[in-house]
């Protein structure tokens, strides 16, 4: 803006040097006039005006990278663990999750004549998420064992070239029997960081209230309660090929059976991507990652397909 007023005001001074030759030969000529002798050179309002153009430049263009691909953080979730990857204003994303109950390191010949789990049943889950502000989404998902988790996600910090890390928090309830018995609130801090365009490394403290859901086998002075840390990448080997892991280790509280813990690979094809994955347990929500696996450690065949709405 200020390099079209000071052209404007240099073409004005030429058009009357024109008009007026003795005007014109009594003064300097337009290319002699200085920068700073131009009213606009130190104008505070014409300051104030840049300063804002700038900041809705920048909003704009915060914006307009949430709709731009991150090929480093492609998918809102890594296996079950969420990852920071902001669902733009107003558009959304869903997401399907499939875990074989068949477990892999069974007998081979049982395994094989059930086509390695594909035969055998499965614990299932829709999920959607929305994008309600700028940085912030809400979400709901249910797992064919009728639990429901709500779920919300605001990105508090941004990676950027001086900010080497993204903090978001991760607030969820679920309820089992359809979210009518049970309830399972959790609050998590995911803090990740990228590199460049070929990995994320995600570490995600995570408190589970009421963790433990079966309060008829419950001892008494058992905790209910889970705290756990989340722990997790992402690595691109091709251009649109990913080695994904994470893993959950419980820290204190209730802590039944084994960790969660699984590997997988994805192939993203524009707004889709697909993941084969192989994990030690069913969970896909906060409560059932906080509960882990069962006590013999079993490997079950799953996938997640996911797709944006961007």
């Amino acid at each position: 803006m200020r390099r079209v007023l000071r052209r404007w005001f240099r073409a004005a001074v030429a058009a009357a040097a024109i008009l007026s030759p003795q005007a014109a030969a009594a003064g300097p000529r337009v290319d002699e006039v200085p920068i700073a002798a131009t009213p606009y050179a130190f104008d505070p309002a014409m300051v104030a005006v840049t300063a804002g153009v700038a900041s809705i430049e920048a909003a704009a263009s915060a914006a307009e990278d949430d709709m731009n691909l991150r090929l480093a953080e492609p998918d809102f979730t890594l296996i079950a663990l969420p990852t920071a990857l902001r669902v733009p204003r107003f558009k959304s994303a869903f997401r399907v999750t499939h875990r074989f109950t068949q477990p892999l390191n069974a007998g081979f010949g049982d395994v094989a004549g059930n086509l390695f789990g594909l035969d055998s049943g499965a614990q299932i889950g829709l999920e959607y998420r929305f994008g309600i502000v700028r940085n912030g989404e809400a979400g709901i998902h249910r797992t064919s064992d009728k639990t429901i988790e709500f779920f919300s996600q605001y990105g508090i910090v941004r990676q950027t070239a001086t900010r080497h890390a993204d903090v978001s928090v991760l607030v969820s309830v679920e309820g089992t029997n359809n979210f009518r018995d049970q309830y399972s609130p959790a609050v998590a801090a995911l803090v990740s960081r990228t590199f460049g365009e070929r990995a994320a490394v995600y570490v995600e403290p995570t408190w589970v209230h009421h963790a433990n859901v079966q309060p008829d086998t419950a001892v008494t002075g058992t905790p209910n309660d889970t705290v756990m840390v989340g722990l997790g990448g992402r690595f691109r080997v091709r251009s649109t090929v990913s080695i994904v892991t994470e893993f959950s280790p419980r820290l204190s509280g209730f802590r039944p059976g084994i960790n969660h813990g699984g590997v997988a690979i994805e192939k993203r094809a524009g707004g889709h991507t697909f993941q084969l994955n192989i994990s030690d347990s069913f969970a896909t929500t906060m409560g059932q990652i906080a509960r882990g696996g069962p006590a013999g450690t079993n490997w079950h065949l799953g996938f997640n397909i996911s797709r944006k709405f961007f």
